[in-house]
């Protein structure tokens, strides 16, 4: 019994030990760093200055991006200041170009028949000079016919300058573009539709009807009224 109880207490000694060794061992393990556990990972410095390098960049970008915009606002504004300098000079030159234009058409209307008018004076001229020889002594009437055809003739060659012509019409067949008809008559000599007696001449001047010709028109050859009284004469006879 004695042996047994003193194997029992080596035992009981041995556990305790046991005991004990393995409560050291725990708090050794809880006083022990953490090495195993990793660390909260913190920004490196250089991880920092490549951030403030792209903050620094990104704030000259704008910087370079507002004065760029700004020069474009600026060159904008002269281009409009320009356009409208251009606008104001444009509308004014066609405010004087207007002006000078109804000046000219003004004095074109005023003077249009200043050349003609000086034609005409020398007929005035032989006009005054006939009518005062004529008023001075006795003149004969073949004089002033042949001073009358002279003076028609110095008309006609003006007129013929200014491209004023005539419309012959006698003979003519009538046209209504050129021709106005104040009246028919019966004409054996003359067919139907043709002009027979002029009345007042037409003129033209260039291709334009400047006064049609007043004229009469053959209505053609008149009826025979007798031809039907004697053919009735003669078939009553033979009756």
């Amino acid at each position: 019994m004695g042996a047994e109880a003193v194997k029992n207490d080596h035992a009981k000694d041995a556990q305790t030990d046991e005991e004990q060794d393995s409560v050291t061992e725990a708090s050794d393990e809880n006083h022990k760093p953490k090495e195993d556990i990793p660390a909260k990972s913190q920004p490196s410095d250089k991880k920092v200055k490549s951030g403030n390098k792209a903050d620094k960049a990104q704030a000259d970008e704008s910087q370079k991006s507002d004065k760029s915009d700004q020069s474009e606002l600026e060159k904008l504004k002269k281009e409009k200041e320009d356009y409208y300098d251009r606008l104001l000079r444009a509308s004014a030159e066609l405010d004087n170009y207007k002006k000078r234009v109804d000046r000219e058409k003004s004095e074109l209307r005023k003077y249009a028949n200043e050349s003609l008018t000086s034609e005409l004076l020398s007929v005035v001229d032989n006009l005054e000079r006939a009518i005062s020889i004529s008023t001075e002594g006795p003149t004969s009437a073949e004089s002033i016919l042949q001073g009358v055809e002279m003076t028609l003739k110095e008309i006609l060659k003006i007129l013929e300058k200014f491209h004023v012509k005539p419309i012959e019409s006698l003979g003519e067949t009538f046209d209504p573009r050129f021709h106005q008809a104040v009246g028919q008559e019966e004409s054996h000599e003359s067919p139907a539709n043709t002009i027979t007696k002029e009345l007042q001449k037409g003129y033209m001047i260039h291709d334009r009807l400047l006064r049609p010709s007043m004229v009469i028109v053959s209505k053609g050859e008149p009826e025979n009224k007798d031809n039907g009284k004697t053919s009735d004469q003669s078939d009553s006879k033979n009756k």
